[in-house]
């Protein structure tokens, strides 16, 4: 007598989990990067540096404002 072999599915459930966390992952991703698009980021670092070089200058004295005068 032939016996029914039953058909194994895990490695179909398997793969289809793969390409799920794939899909996230790259949709995720494109999410995370949507506010470098608008440039607020590169205009935040422009302000920010301005603001550290403007703090690093004024705590250096110069040698008239150290004798006084």
């Amino acid at each position: 007598m032939a016996e029914e072999i039953e058909k194994d599915n895990t490695w179909v459930i398997v793969g289809v989990c793969i390409a799920a966390i794939v899909l996230l992952v790259v949709m995720l991703k494109k999410d995370e990067t949507k506010h470098l698009q608008s440039g607020a980021v590169a205009e935040l670092q422009k302000e920010t540096f301005s603001k550290i070089e403007k703090r690093h200058t004024s705590n250096n004295s110069s040698a008239e404002q150290i004798s006084g005068k």
